[in-house]
């Protein structure tokens, strides 16, 4: 049988897709971050307005890392996206891995600064309490 799919024909219908649908990606996760950032600013001049104080510092930097966090998501899942379109090189394959890595360590480091510990911790915190705690 000489299907396209058995002759390669396939990734060439595909890959003309990709390019736009990471270049749609990647500008939407740039626009979750600024609106993240317009949302977590207009919330902590509010929280400012009614004399929250430290809390609402503590709220900002809360929604500002969930709209960063969000965004790096959409980023890192654009920057797959564009693999299929390029050419495997090991440079490529190299500069990808990295840029993921960068990425994902940032989602990391950001999750543990919203969420005030590191998911292992909250893994074994909530073990300790047992099925019947629901204060986890």
């Amino acid at each position: 049988m000489n299907t396209a799919i058995e002759r390669g024909e396939l990734a060439g219908l595909v890959a003309p897709l990709m390019e736009p649908l990471a270049t749609v990606l990647e500008a939407f996760g740039v626009a979750v971050i600024i609106i993240g950032v317009l949302f977590a600013t207009v919330r902590y001049v509010r929280d400012l307005a009614a004399g929250l104080g430290d809390a609402a510092y503590d709220r900002y930097r809360a929604n500002l890392g969930r709209g960063i966090l969000l965004g790096l998501e959409l980023l890192i899942g654009a920057d797959i996206i564009a693999t299929i379109t390029s050419p495997l090189t090991w440079e490529s394959v190299g500069l990808l891995g990295l840029i993921v890595l960068i990425r994902t360590f940032l989602s990391f480091s950001l999750e543990a600064e919203i969420e005030g510990e590191w998911p292992w911790q909250r893994q074994r915190r909530n073990r300790a309490a047992g099925p019947n705690d629901q204060t986890g």
